[in-house]
């Protein structure tokens, strides 16, 4: 059952202080989704009161199967801005024929997303490293906080993809600003942080959404030119399957898959990013957040739901509130649920710069200048990467920069896996062991010995550097070189190019008069030397257990009858 559904699992331990945790989280990002929902609807050429749905019934179906505790599922801007561009060439925004279309891709994503977590194509993920990762989160969090400069300031901006088109035009109506909404915004900051430097237990979040509220309405702060939140619509849909023909799901395919894969990447990023602080609490499962994911958009598809996946946001207050486990998404949705129906006067006076100063806390909070750092010292390799994917991510957006990242991951992949680690052994003096001679300084070659390490299997795509690199060390001892020896331990296993390649070496090495001798060979591969004729050709008094055995029997000195000898029984493990 637990598989199935993560959140039986937590209410096992479940106790007042997690619910307390909880509920302060889960109605501080439902205070959150009730303005954000309705902006996010309208960027995607929707009424208002659909940004509502989306933010309650995609969650709940999410809350039950999902594997982070952190993640809040709703509208998301940049998938609100995809919406629109696919849809808007099919029917004229806020229409009746947009409105159907809208919820129909919701429901094709969902589709998409619930059969590729059946199928276990959650692999996909591991072309997002986790530089990959960390650059499109800090990326992500710039631009999220940069898009709330309108908010913060009071100056109307439009909403953009592009932060360069937002500072600039910012910077172009900067005698706009609203002076009472930075002054509440930066109260607003002053005081989380403040209350995070207390106690972080402390729901710092919902706090100032009160006080501001109850301050807006009574010093009448609105007549300043303060932005509200003002009048929220209310009501709820009932169920209806999506309107499903062949024609418009052919219409809409090419922007439901992108957004399916996108609207992952971007959920999977967030909860891979908020699990290091929870490492000892629960695992990112990729094919079960893709069947949540799925499920949630199909299910809320049938309550007049459009497409929803993880908010970064949203998921960074949840995090930064101290949401323990899934309930803190009911609390959310059903905050929203209620809201919609009964209680939207509450919120008429919350000031847009307070849930601008929220989003701003939270999502700066996950910029780690520390592991930015920690990569340019440790690996400059994963530190450029990380570069590129926040740089592409910044200048050219979200969804582009998680594509540069994955280009990146698969060709440092690619890279990699045709270069692996090659290493010329030397022996530790009066000792067994052979270490690799640019890290050992104490370690000696032995003259007339060339002894390789290859760490990694031997396939079509390395196996021109195998035998290149090794043809070249072997060039470079001369003739005083006699016998060629590969530790083989790391070497897992051989495909028919890279038998190929042996065969070669064999022969180059023979016309050369040298040995070639393979040491410490596991049980898969050989029984690939048996099948592929290798053993024969090699001959079995060629293969050892250890390196000094093999030095033993074929330096001058060596007595070879006293060699144990590999052999070459099959289908034995070592």
């Amino acid at each position: 059952m637990k598989k199935l559904f993560p959140l039986t699992e937590d209410l096992k331990t479940y106790n007042s202080g997690k619910f307390r945790m909880d509920f302060s989280a889960g109605i501080t990002v439902g205070v959150m989704l009730i303005p954000q929902g309705m902006a996010y609807a309208m960027i995607a050429g929707l009424p208002p009161i659909y940004g509502l749905y989306a933010a309650i019934f995609p969650q709940l179906i999410y809350a039950l199967l999902g594997t982070s505790r952190q993640l809040a599922v709703g509208p998301v801007a940049m998938d609100s801005i995809i919406v629109a561009t696919g849809v808007s060439t099919l029917a004229v925004a806020n229409s009746e024929r947009y409105i159907l279309l809208a919820i129909l891709l919701a429901f094709m994503i969902g589709v998409i997303q619930f059969s590729m977590g059946i199928l276990r194509l959650g692999f996909i993920v591991n072309f997002l490293s986790k530089p990959v990762i960390n650059g499109f989160t800090y990326a992500a969090a710039l631009v999220i906080s940069i898009n709330q400069l309108s908010h913060f300031t009071g100056v109307k901006i439009s909403q953009n993809k592009y932060v360069h088109n937002i500072l600039l035009e910012f910077i172009s109506k900067m005698e706009e600003i609203n002076w009472v909404s930075v002054t509440v915004g930066l109260i607003g900051i002053i005081f989380l942080l403040v209350t995070k430097k207390i106690n972080k237990l402390i729901p710092g979040a919902l706090i100032v959404v009160i006080l501001s509220i109850i301050g807006v309405r009574y010093l009448h702060l609105e007549n300043t030119g303060l932005k509200i939140i003002g009048e929220i619509p209310t009501g709820l849909p009932g169920f209806a399957i999506p309107d499903i023909s062949y024609s418009n799901i052919i219409n809409l395919l090419p922007v439901a898959a992108t957004l399916a894969l996108i609207g992952f990447m971007e959920a999977f990023s967030i909860s891979k990013a908020l699990e290091p602080a929870h490492k000892n609490e629960y695992r990112i499962d990729a094919n079960k957040e893709l069947i949540a994911l799925g499920a949630g958009n199909m299910f809320g598809s049938f309550f007049s739901s459009f497409p929803a996946s993880g908010g970064f946001s949203r998921s960074a207050v949840s995090e930064a509130n101290g949401a323990k486990t899934a309930i803190a998404s009911y609390v959310s949705a059903g905050l929203v649920l209620i809201t919609a129906l009964f209680f939207t006067p509450l919120f008429y006076y919350l000031p847009n710069a307070i849930l601008a100063a929220i989003i701003l806390v939270a999502v700066l909070g996950l910029i780690d200048l520390k592991q930015c750092k920690y990569l340019w010292k440790t690996d400059r390799a994963d530190f450029y990467m990380m570069l590129s994917t926040f740089t592409g991510t910044l200048i050219i957006g979200i969804k582009e920069g998680i594509m540069i990242g994955v280009g990146l991951s698969l060709v440092m992949m690619i890279y990699k896996t045709t270069q692996p680690h090659m290493a010329v052994l030397g022996q530790i003096p009066n000792t067994h062991f052979f270490k690799n001679i640019k890290r050992f300084k104490e370690a000696m070659e032995i003259k007339g010995f060339l002894i390789i390490r290859f760490d990694s299997r031997i396939y079509f795509a390395n196996v021109n550097y195998f035998k290149e690199k090794t043809e070249e060390l072997v060039l470079l001892r001369g003739s005083d070189l006699k016998v060629l020896i590969i530790d083989a331990q790391s070497i897992s296993s051989i495909d028919s190019s890279g038998m190929l390649v042996l065969h070669e070496l064999l022969d180059f090495c023979r016309a050369k008069n040298i040995e070639l001798i393979f040491v410490s060979i596991i049980g898969p591969v050989r029984d690939i030397f048996v099948k592929e004729g290798f053993a024969d050709a090699i001959g079995e008094d060629h293969c050892f257990e250890q390196i000094d055995q093999a030095i033993s029997a074929f330096s001058d000195s060596g007595e070879k009858e006293k060699i144990h000898r590999l052999g070459f029984q099959t289908n034995v493990e070592r």
